[in-house]
């Protein structure tokens, strides 16, 4: 007779006389509000968020408390929660994050998206990510086109170990690492479609000293005087990469749209076009070789 499957595991060791479940979210709540204290208790029970509720009366053992209440603290500092536990979800995928790779944020899933209707199914067809941080679009891809090739570079070796790390985690086997920067990590080879959520802030723009992104690596974030200096080296090396039809799909800032969409033209690509994000504004431009 097989035993019952265990279920999440709660506290290592409840203390009765230790503060209950939801008096600590509360607690968490009124410091740092409900949206950045549900995952940090979460983390530091170790439970699911089923658990978290349906255990609410529950007695917390004094050195978890404590161990969330340091991390409340942090948090209020302003650490980004997903440094903090160390997971942020991306599309279907629960990812590891570090201070070494970018923040996964839901508004990308508009590149997969645009990305996955450019590729059939089950077409044997080579994609690459550039500049890859965490693995997320080039995860996210590969997860949805197990037919298909997905090729994920980055220039930082330590970048890149934790979308390896990410990759491993989900047994996708469809997907190789490069490093190196930008195309030149591509070699010789040529792409069915090319992917990118390179850097477009601008240098010295103060929203690099404001909230998460004062946390996050600074190379991911900004890049030139206008935001541009990585896209434009992206758009002029892609035609070397691309197949005849092969797309050029990349996020970006909300009034860049019009820029990148006159690289690519001067480029040589066709079917220019920036798509917008549910809040209507301008997040992806792409475009393709002439067929």
């Amino acid at each position: 007779m097989s035993s019952p499957t265990p279920g999440p595991p709660g506290p290592a060791t409840p203390d009765p006389s230790g503060i209950r479940v939801d008096a600590l979210l509360r607690e968490s709540s009124a410091r740092i509000g409900r949206e950045d204290a549900e995952p940090l208790l979460i983390h530091a029970l170790g439970v699911d968020r089923a658990w978290l509720f349906a255990h609410a009366t529950d007695p917390v053992a004094a050195a978890t408390a404590a161990r969330v209440r340091a991390l409340v603290e942090r948090r209020a500092a302003g650490e980004p929660v997903a440094y903090l536990t160390g997971r942020r979800g991306f599309w279907t995928l629960d990812l590891e994050v570090t201070p070494d790779t970018l923040i996964p944020r839901p508004e990308t899933e508009l590149l997969v998206e645009l990305a996955l209707a450019r590729i059939g199914r089950d077409a044997p067809a080579r994609i690459a990510d550039l500049g890859t941080g965490s693995g997320a679009i080039a995860l996210a891809l590969a997860s949805e086109r197990p037919a298909a090739v997905v090729v994920a570079t980055d220039v930082s070796k330590d970048t890149l170990a934790v979308a390896v790390r990410n990759a491993q985690a989900h047994a996708l086997d469809n997907v190789w690492f490069r490093r190196g920067d930008w195309c030149q990590a591509l070699g010789h080879d040529r792409f069915d479609l090319i992917a990118s959520n390179p850097p477009y802030i601008a240098d010295g723009d103060p929203h690099l000293a404001r909230g998460d992104l004062r946390h996050e690596p600074g190379r991911a974030l900004a890049s030139g005087r206008d935001g541009l200096d990585a896209i434009r080296a992206i758009v002029q090396a892609a035609p070397s990469h691309l197949v005849p039809g092969g797309w050029l799909l990349l996020e970006h800032g909300l009034e860049q749209g019009a820029a990148i969409r006159a690289l690519m033209q001067q480029a040589g690509m066709v079917e220019v076009a920036t798509e917008r994000d549910l809040e209507q504004r301008d997040r992806v431009t792409l475009g393709r070789m002439p067929p």
